[in-house]
């Protein structure tokens, strides 16, 4: 039992692996949804590949990054539910709430694997051993099926896991630390992979065993947890000086105003400018985040505020054109600060309004632009800072994956 608790715990510290760093899921998604730049004066591949391209597979710390970790966590979650139930020690319900909890954790590194490779598609069949061939690349329907069953696999596992985990969650899951509570999470991550795949009858049903509530804090949520004890990850998205991470000056020239005239309040919460501006290869921004106020701070990994505008979406594309609008109104008011809109002229206007209430919610927080743009087809959209700027749809597979895959060619393979 004990091994099997601290297996379980690895999974929430392999999860997290790649989010949090300078170059890691938050940083470079932020960068090709044009959330934020990244100035380091080390290494001038945050503009050169980042943002000019193409991304090269053969870079591991760039395009050919945020592959492996998830990969790793998935490979020690399929160890952990092959051992399990070998274990002498655990009640039949304690066995099942870890279960639920390895599929939820798989579940989601599975989402972070295709959000990045998107119509490559990736391995899902990876349950094998070390020196069989490779995992055959499924589409990215068959990644999303695979998504979807782990978490409805999980919430059947986890509703069957007793009153409490054989073992401590992080602080980030401080609101779901007993195996009822983790179904609500599970739900919300199903209703974000619903609204991914446009089933969206399915999001309402997911949204509904989830932890949405209107009467609760928008900051609700599940979150990656930092430190800076001895062996533990600070967030190095912590960068108040602007010498590496800078905001995307956008952020302040698109936002709303308030009814007495000043921006939007996510706007002015989130970033601030800095006394002079930074340049590097004909970039700028005087602007700094201020989401992360210390490197012990939390990155979000689902929020109430998501689940309402995913609700939003849900609504409007299943004819609740009012309850849409008044989800989206809810956001403005209470988020941003922002007055009361209209009716949606048509489905065009509402896409762009849903767009840009999650754009400054979800700001710099897991890629949400940069994915948003993608799902609706506007990725063109996505500011340029030089006509020689591009914006990139997909990261390539890692060179290595290419290749263990020789002599069968691979797309997305360069």
């Amino acid at each position: 039992p004990t091994k099997i608790a601290q297996a379980s715990q690895g999974l929430l510290v392999g999860t997290r692996v790649g989010i949090g760093e300078q170059n890691g899921y938050v940083s470079l998604l932020g960068i090709v949804g044009r959330e934020s730049y990244n100035f380091d004066p080390a290494d001038p591949r945050f503009i050169t590949e980042m943002l000019v391209g193409p991304l090269d597979g053969g870079s591991p710390a760039f395009g050919g990054n945020l592959f492996a970790a998830p990969y790793r966590n998935i490979r020690n979650a399929n160890i952990l539910l092959g051992a399990v139930d070998k274990v002498v020690g655990l009640s039949a319900s304690e066995k099942s709430a870890v279960q639920g909890f390895a599929k939820t954790i798989q579940a989601l590194d599975y989402l972070s694997v295709i959000n990045t490779r998107d119509d490559l598609g990736a391995p899902i069949d990876v349950n094998i051993g070390p020196t069989a061939d490779p995992a055959p690349i499924v589409t990215k329907a068959a990644v999303f099926t695979q998504i979807a069953t782990l978490l409805d696999d999980g919430l059947t596992a986890l509703n069957a896991g007793g009153t409490a985990f054989p073992f401590a969650l992080s602080p980030g899951f401080s609101d779901f630390a007993t195996p009822a509570q983790f179904a609500k999470f599970n739900r919300a991550l199903k209703a974000r992979v619903e609204a991914y795949r446009g089933n969206y009858a399915a999001v309402l049903t997911a949204l509904g065993g989830s932890f949405l509530d209107t009467n609760a804090a928008l900051t609700l949520g599940a979150y990656q947890s930092y430190s800076t004890g001895s062996g533990d990850t600070p967030n190095a998205l912590f960068d108040p000086s602007g010498r590496a991470i800078l905001a995307h000056p956008s952020i302040v020239t698109d936002a709303e105003t308030k009814p007495n005239g000043t921006l939007d309040a996510r706007a002015l919460a989130k970033v601030t400018a800095l006394p002079a501006p930074h340049t590097v290869q004909g970039v700028t921004s005087d602007l700094v985040f201020t989401i992360y106020n210390s490197n012990t701070a939390p990155i979000g990994i689902i929020r109430n505020e998501e689940l309402v505008l995913l609700r939003a979406e849900a609504r409007y594309f299943t004819s609740d054109v009012t309850g849409a609008l008044n989800d989206i109104n809810f956001i403005r008011t209470t988020s941003g600060g922002l007055a009361l809109r209209g009716p949606f002229l048509n489905q065009a206007d509402f896409v762009t309004e849903l767009l840009k209430q999650r754009r400054y919610s979800l700001l710099f927080e897991g890629g949400h632009r940069w994915i948003d743009t993608r799902r609706f087809g506007l990725l063109s959209t996505l500011p340029k800072a030089l006509p020689t700027h591009t914006i990139p749809s997909r990261f390539p597979f890692p060179e290595a994956e290419c290749l263990a895959r020789v002599p069968a060619p691979t797309q997305g393979c360069t």
